[in-house]
């Protein structure tokens, strides 16, 4: 039990570790164990991480699903393909930015709509989290539980999202636009290497890849700010040290 109080001492002062010596931190650990009523559980430990992630994959598919989710966040916002930014400079050279800009538009409307479906994904790898996947996450990096989800989640969110992302930028429009660019950029003449219109498997990729920043995030919160620990259990869990 002694491990398991200094473990979540460690947790919450995890923000402020940078700016503290380890004998200023060792000495919260020790005025945790001197207070606690009988200290946490492992099963308090558990389920209050379980909690934990289940709000933050909820923030984070609500904020990515929203109108501009996407579009309007730069830290997540899907562009052009690698491949394709010379594409891209050479149809904006030509005057066809606004083919450019209509694409990347409805390429972050799909990755939009298809966030939204992602969270019976996570739930699924949060119930099945053990208890002493919980002790890892809760000794580990401040980006732990993420990278948990990571591990234990991406192979399914991509088989998942796979379909939904392909009808989603079918939908908007995105994958015929980028059909079109591709068309129109093959055409000009001494263009060099044609460009592949298959748009899925990136947009797929994108798409995730921005859903895990915003659970990163939403995690970051949830150890640093008690204001975003929204029940008992987690301001308990994450609030053991204050």
């Amino acid at each position: 039990m002694r491990k398991i109080i200094i473990a979540v001492c460690f947790l919450g002062s995890v923000s402020s570790c940078q700016s503290q010596n380890w004998g200023n931190v060792l000495k919260q650990a020790n005025d945790v164990l001197s207070s606690a009523k009988g200290g946490l559980t492992t099963e308090e430990i558990s389920k209050g991480l379980k909690e934990a992630l289940t709000v933050g994959i909820k923030n984070s598919s609500s904020q990515a699903s929203a109108l501009d989710g996407y579009l309007g966040n730069q830290t997540i916002k899907l562009l052009f393909p690698p491949e394709a930014r010379k594409v891209e400079e050479k149809l904006r050279q030509i005057g066809l930015g606004s083919q450019c800009d209509k694409f990347i538009t409805a390429l972050n409307r799909g990755a939009e709509k298809a966030a939204g479906q992602a969270v019976p994904i996570f739930v699924d790898a949060i119930t099945k989290m053990t208890i002493q996947d919980a002790l890892g996450i809760l000794k580990g990096d401040k980006d732990a539980a993420t990278q948990y989800l990571k591990k234990t989640s991406t192979e399914a969110l991509t088989n998942a999202f796979s379909p939904i992302m392909d009808e989603a930028i079918n939908s908007t429009g995105a994958t015929k636009l980028y059909g079109d660019i591709a068309t129109t950029y093959n055409k000009i003449p001494f263009v060099g290497q044609k460009v592949n219109p298959d748009l899925k498997g990136y947009a797929t990729q994108k798409a995730i890849d921005g859903l895990f920043l915003l659970v990163a995030q939403e995690e970051q919160k949830i150890r640093e700010n008690p204001a975003a620990r929204v029940t008992d259990l987690l301001k308990k869990v994450f609030g053991s040290n204050q």
